[in-house]
């Protein structure tokens, strides 16, 4: 389980800095600052090789949680990045991470990883 525990750490730190990064910011303001958009890339691709990694135990208890569609993400964003669309990023950024950051503390307190 140690495992499995530092990896959603993992996720939850890098969507604790995507939202400090982001917060306050608009969609303009992300768009044209290259260096947050690979950045808040960097952080997505975390979660996502860190979702790979849990174990099918964790997954399968949590199948509310979107497991395929992060790694899926993440994916795009290693092997498509001249393909990335970036507005699509933040959209993620502003609706799907939020309520991830919400389940992934959900799975952490009924594994009683915390």
């Amino acid at each position: 389980m140690r495992r499995d525990q530092q990896r959603l750490s993992d996720i939850l730190q890098a969507l604790d800095w995507i939202a400090k990064a982001t917060s306050g910011r608009t969609e303009s303001e992300f768009l044209v600052d290259e260096t947050l958009c690979y950045a808040v890339a960097q952080k997505l691709t975390i979660v996502g090789e860190a979702v790979a990694r849990l174990t099918p135990e964790i997954t399968a208890r949590h199948n509310r949680v979107p497991w395929r569609d992060i790694v899926g993400l993440r994916n795009i964003l290693v092997h498509e990045y001249f393909g990335v669309h970036w507005p699509l990023v933040w959209q993620t950024v502003l609706d799907h991470a939020p309520v991830l950051r919400l389940q992934i503390a959900e799975v952490l307190a009924a594994e009683s990883l915390e």
